[in-house]
């Protein structure tokens, strides 16, 4: 399978939304990757439910949550409510992985664990035959356009052995840093979705730009 580019809106310019979610639409992006933030779990906050609402009334494809937030399981029905496709939750915070993967499910969404750089892929072993992604941070969660941490690529190596030898079906998502730089090493490594926000948005030509990180 070919990979995929999901578009951060982290990075859009908030003054013209509707026009960057066109553009995504028009683009040859896969997904809207949507990052929510509550400013305890990462140091800053983002959107909530009316923003993601307001995305989803435009938006003509998948919509892919990323929940940095404390105590996820209070809102999965409400993000199902608002639109979310995937929704994706910390390993970090959920004290009942497990149950939290089943709420996801049960809510009729597939479901994603996002796990911080300095976390080990072997904390997935008992939940992976259960995800749908696993979202692999190449930085330290919490603000945009920071530097890609080497690191990545041997956890991707490491997480696609883990779901080969499972027999898990879950896809490898990478966010933070990616550009056309290290694209080619991310998806040889074993990636299946990459999340693009500053690279694509600040870029004088953002369709142009995911054209190319599909390549």
């Amino acid at each position: 399978m070919a990979h995929l580019i999901a578009p951060s809106i982290l990075a859009a310019d908030f003054a013209n939304l509707q026009r960057d979610i066109e553009m995504i639409n028009q683009s040859e992006a896969d997904w809207f990757h949507i990052d929510v933030m509550d400013g305890v779990f990462v140091p800053n906050i983002s959107f909530g439910m009316p923003v993601i609402s307001a995305i989803k009334k435009h938006a003509k494809k998948t919509m892919d949550v990323h929940l940095m937030i404390v105590e996820p399981d209070k809102f999965i029905k409400e993000f199902k409510k608002v639109g979310a496709d995937i929704l994706t939750v910390h390993y970090e915070v959920c004290q009942n992985l497990h149950r939290t993967i089943q709420e996801i499910h049960n809510a009729e969404m597939k479901a994603g664990v996002s796990l911080n750089p300095h976390t080990p892929i072997s904390v997935l072993e008992d939940v992976i035959q259960d995800l749908d992604l696993v979202l692999i941070m190449s930085v330290n969660p919490g603000f945009g356009g920071q530097n890609f941490i080497e690191n990545t690529y041997k956890k991707i190596i490491q997480l696609r052995d883990l779901i080969d030898k499972s027999g898990s079906g879950a896809m490898i998502e990478v966010d933070g840093g990616v550009n056309d730089q290290n694209t080619p090493k991310l998806v040889a490594a074993g990636a299946d979705v990459l999340v693009a926000g500053s690279f694509v948005f600040k870029s004088d030509d953002p369709v142009k730009t995911i054209k190319n990180l599909k390549l």
